[in-house]
């Protein structure tokens, strides 16, 4: 069994997920603003589920 030698930074380990974050099938359209987001993150304008986030 593999066994790394270091601890991966938490900056490592994001760039290695990255490449998963913004797939056509995750694009979402808000009801209220009509923006276009990533499902389950709220958009530009600080709207998720209709609702503003300050």
């Amino acid at each position: 069994m593999a066994v790394q030698k270091s601890k991966h930074s938490r900056s490592k380990r994001g760039m290695r997920r990255s490449h998963d974050k913004c797939k056509i099938s995750q694009i979402s359209i808000d009801n209220y603003s009509k923006e276009k987001h990533i499902r389950h993150h709220m958009t530009k304008k600080k709207f998720y589920r209709g609702k503003k986030i300050f």
